[in-house]
Formats: C-alpha cells, sequence, structure tokens
C-alpha cells in the first residue's frame, strides 16, 4: 500500500500517475460488496429468545417452568454451530428477557458475554423483548414503554461500544407501543405481530397481514391508510405457518393426530411433535409456498421463524419424545440453500429496513398467496387457499379438489373500518384477546363466519374488492356464483 501522505505534489504529473496506479488498481479490483435489494430476492429471518422462565410476562411474574438449567453457553453454543455451520455467513436476531438480562448467576453473566460476541464476530443482532410475546395482556403500555427503554440501555450495556439493535422481537405489542419505539426509540422494526394467532396458549392477536406493513394508531393488526394515522414502525409476524393450518382455532385432535394452528416452520408443531423426516417435509411444503409460488406474485419472498433457545434441549423438561429438534434444523436450512440458493439468511432489523426502503408507506402492499396442501395433518391436500391482502382489507379463498365451483370467501376482513384494541382496566385484569375480527374471519369462530361465494358478498364490499382484483370476477374463481 502506498502511504499517501508521504507523496509530493511537485513531482510531474506522469511520476504521480505512476505512484498512484497501484493503488486504484487494487480498489478497482476488489470484488464487488453487494447491497441486496427487497425485490428479486428471497430472504429467511431466525430469532431466538433467551429467558429464565417460560412466560415472563411481567418483571416480576412468570406463567411458565424455570428453565434456567437449559439457558446456558452450551445450548446457544449448540444452536449458534448447527447454523454457521449450516449456513455460513448467515446472521440470526436473539431477543434477551428482562430476567435474562438481569439475572446476576454465573451462568447468565457467561452466556451473556458470549452472544454478544456472536454480534461483533458474526454480525447477529441482539435485541430485547418485554413481557415474553405478551406484555400488553399483562402490562400498561406505560409499563410496556419503561421496559422496552430500559430493556434496550441493558442491551447496549452488555454488547458495548454504545451497540443499537435495528429491531424488537415482542410477539403482540399495541400500536402505541409500536408508535412509542418509532418517536421515542428511534427503532422502526417490531415483531409485533403472531399471523392467525387465535386459542393457541397466552394470547390471542388474530386478523392482520403476515407480511410487512405499517401499523394504524387503532390496533396493531390493522395497515395505516391515512398519513394521520401512520406509524413508521414495520411490523413484522414472528413465524411463517401454513395458510390451510392457520385456519384452526388453536387446536383439534383429527384421527389420533394432534392438528395445529402453528404448523409451518416453528419447530414446536413440526420437528419436536412429528419427528426430524415428517416436521421437516411440513416445514419445507410451508417454506416453498413462499419461496416458489408467493416469489412469483409478489417479486420478493419472505420466510420467518422464531426458535425460543429453550427449545435446545427442551427435552430435559418438556420431553418431546426425547427430541431437541438440532438435527432437523440443519436439514431445513440445508435444503433451503440447495434449493434456492440466493436466498439471504438476515437480522429481523436489516430485513426490516430493507422493506422500510421499497415500502415508504402502505400505499402500495398487494401481498397474493397460493397454497395446495401438503398432505400432513390440517395441510389437507386436497382443499388449495388463495389469500389477497393490501392496507384495505385482506380475502382469503378456499376450494376444494381443484374445482373452481366449490370457491368460497372464508376470511374477508375490512381495514377500511374503525378498529380499537383492549383498554386498560385496573392492574392485574387485562385483556388476552387483542384480535380484530369484523366481517367475516378465516377461524369460523362466530355464525356470520360461515363460507359464502364472493357475489354473495354485499354490492359495496364486491366493489371494494373489484377495486383491487377485477380478475376475481371474471375467472373460473366465481363460476360457482349464485343465481
Amino acid at each position: 500500500m502506498i502511504a499517501i501522505e508521504s507523496m509530493t505534489f511537485t513531482q510531474p504529473l506522469s511520476h504521480r500517475l505512476m505512484l498512484w496506479l497501484p493503488l486504484l488498481l487494487s480498489v478497482w479490483l476488489l470484488p464487488a460488496q453487494e447491497t441486496p435489494q427487497l425485490r428479486g430476492h428471497r430472504f429467511l429471518t431466525l430469532n431466538t429468545i433467551v429467558r429464565v422462565n417460560q412466560i415472563e410476562v411481567t418483571r416480576t411474574m412468570n406463567l411458565g417452568r424455570d428453565e434456567s438449567e437449559i439457558h446456558t453457553t452450551a445450548e446457544a453454543r449448540i444452536f449458534r454451530d448447527a447454523i454457521s455451520r449450516s449456513w455460513p455467513g448467515g446472521r440470526i436476531t436473539w431477543a434477551f428477557s428482562w430476567r435474562a438480562l438481569h439475572d446476576e448467576r454465573p451462568s447468565y453473566r457467561e452466556l451473556r458475554k458470549q452472544i454478544a460476541t456472536y454480534q461483533k464476530e458474526l454480525g447477529d443482532e441482539i435485541t430485547f423483548i418485554p413481557g415474553a410475546y405478551f406484555s400488553n395482556m399483562h402490562n400498561t403500555r406505560d409499563q410496556v414503554n419503561k421496559d422496552l427503554h430500559e430493556g434496550l440501555k441493558r442491551v447496549t450495556t452488555m454488547v458495548g461500544n454504545n451497540y443499537r439493535p435495528k429491531s424488537i422481537v415482542a410477539g403482540f405489542l399495541s400500536a402505541e407501543n409500536l408508535r412509542y419505539l418509532a418517536e421515542v426509540e428511534g427503532i422502526h422494526v417490531c415483531q409485533g405481530t403472531i399471523w392467525s394467532q387465535y386459542a393457541v396458549d397466552n394470547g390471542d392477536g388474530e386478523g392482520s397481514i403476515n407480511y410487512p406493513y405499517y401499523p394504524s394508531r387503532e390496533h396493531f393488526c390493522k395497515p395505516a391508510r391515512e398519513k394521520s394515522d401512520f406509524i413508521d414502525c414495520v411490523n413484522l409476524d414472528g413465524w411463517t405457518v401454513d395458510f390451510l393450518c392457520a385456519r384452526i382455532p388453536g387446536s383439534r385432535l383429527v384421527e389420533g393426530e394432534r392438528w395445529r394452528s402453528r404448523q409451518g416452520v416453528g419447530p414446536i408443531e413440526t420437528l419436536l411433535d412429528m419427528g426430524t423426516e415428517r416436521g421437516c417435509k411440513a416445514m419445507l411444503a410451508t417454506t416453498a409456498c413462499h419461496y416458489d409460488d408467493g416469489f412469483r406474485r409478489n417479486g420478493f419472498a419472505w420466510v420467518t421463524c422464531g426458535w425460543e433457545m429453550g427449545l435446545v434441549e427442551a427435552r430435559k423438561i418438556y420431553g418431546y419424545g426425547g427430541r431437541n429438534g438440532m438435527d432437523g434444523l440443519a436439514l431445513w436450512l440445508k435444503e433451503i440453500r440447495q434449493r434456492w440458493p440466493e436466498t439471504n439468511l438476515i437480522t429481523q432489523g436489516e430485513f426490516g429496513e430493507l422493506w422500510r426502503k421499497e415500502f415508504p408507506d402502505n400505499k402500495r402492499i398487494d401481498y397474493r398467496f397460493q397454497h395446495r396442501g401438503c398432505g400432513i395433518r390440517a395441510s389437507e391436500e386436497n382443499k388449495e387457499i388463495r389469500w389477497f391482502m393490501n392496507r384495505d382489507f385482506r380475502l382469503a379463498l378456499l376450494r376444494v379438489d381443484n374445482n373452481p365451483h366449490t370457491e368460497k370467501v372464508i376470511d374477508f376482513t375490512r381495514y377500511d373500518l374503525p378498529a380499537a384494541e383492549p383498554r386498560e382496566t385496573e392492574a392485574g385484569k387485562f385483556a388476552r384477546n387483542w384480535s380484530l375480527m369484523n366481517r367475516i374471519n378465516q377461524k369460523g369462530l362466530r355464525p356470520q363466519d360461515q363460507p359464502v361465494l364472493l357475489r354473495q358478498l354485499p354490492a359495496e364490499e364486491q366493489q371494494m374488492i373489484r377495486q383491487h382484483y377485477p380478475e376475481l370476477f371474471t375467472d373460473s374463481a366465481d363460476a360457482g356464483k349464485s343465481k
């Protein structure tokens, strides 16, 4: 390398060019550092939760088991090494609970120190999770804001060098807390919705769209439609699920097998429940829905998974048939790289910021998906579902045996209607159901949720759909219209 400061400009121009030429050539010949763009690319985001207890709903209360024995440096290393071997260069997101950030036992001090090295050496994102997925179900909005502020400060202290994450993991997060993240904390990406979650465990939040969107100030499930309603914090789903399975409220027993609404790419409903081979097949079927057909329809594709660190050795506490899912995780990641080799495994914050560059608001959101069942449990192979999602509504059409005459509307959630989140009451009495359900909901729980033909919707709603998707009223999908 030439020491530029030693060069004198009294030398002839030709001599100076000869001195500069090797430096210029060396820079020119460096490999280009491509910055991935959203369009034309496939993305995978993977986040993991580091905690002490299974469900830490407040700073001082939890609803689950003590998992401290399976939150050690050994489990973190097993998990991270499995990802590094299967996807060299991939970057993931680690979210620490309040207790995991403050536990002063030697095991947790060592764990925090080790995971901090993953940010420095591997480029991983380290952030905070308030309330272990269900913060608003157990805390006031003001308390959640305090937790966010102090938790983020603790993460900065833990990692050092004034580190600041680009995103938050939250499970569910209210509109007011999303607004606080953007306007006060300067964080514009949040995993703040769990698409289709209803009657599963400790909270409900059915009604959003499943790809990124800017939420409304009225409700975190509702995309903002006007500038006055806009929150500049991209809301992300936490687990990509099978669209057909998602119709189930919770789970149900069918012919001796548990059909679960959360079956998709998450390990609990697949690898830990079904075993490696069958579980991975279900995961890949969900992945392919987005990376193949979804990619062609939407111009980019995204799959996301929350893989709690406690699941690495959860068999020690919860059984899971003696399985820990690590073989399945490696197999899933390797298969993705083989089938879709250009896929980018990046942090949640990186992905959210890429989306923000492409979409400054919700005006151009138009997500379309078509999925035929893979034949595993609730993903019935004789059924096919089509989803259409934009800032005005989400619409789902279900057909049976590939027969267009059977296609009916199973979900029509309007985002032009007023919406409201649950109001806070006295301490300890909070709502668990934060769902946004209005016209027709895919779970089929209310009398009004009975499937109908598209042309059986009121004329006003048909016109609303026609403005976005006129082809639905002319193609074979509506061949079964009523006379």
